[in-house]
């Protein structure tokens, strides 16, 4: 990530923690006063992007994007398929897990 796009992140971060209202002019100054260098549409473009936004949403959902597209698929399907693919039930996946073997099972250890 460029130093300017990282910086208005964490300055977001920083005014959202503080529970300060996210807003272009906040971002520069925190920017500012943190010595980084930014072109000046980066504040403004990250306050737009985030004054419609759950903050706390984004950063508790960080991992979690694969499952967005699986829905939006379905609802798209469900749009122009009709009621064949409504009725079709959502499939889970199951995850199976290995089980991680340990250097005994090797013969060998880091130590030896």
């Amino acid at each position: 990530m460029v130093s300017s796009e990282l910086a208005c992140s964490y300055a977001a971060l920083i005014l959202h923690d503080d529970g300060i209202s996210i807003t272009a002019e906040k971002i520069a100054t925190l920017v500012k006063a943190a010595n980084v260098g930014v072109e000046s549409y980066w504040p403004s473009l990250f306050a737009k992007l985030l004054e419609k936004r759950n903050i706390d949403d984004l950063i508790t959902n960080v991992g979690s994007g694969g499952a967005a597209p699986v829905g939006v698929a379905a609802s798209a399907g469900a749009g122009v398929g009709g009621v064949a693919a409504a009725a079709a039930p959502a499939v889970e996946e199951k995850k199976v897990e290995e089980k991680e073997e340990s250097d005994d099972d090797m013969g060998f250890s880091l130590f030896d």
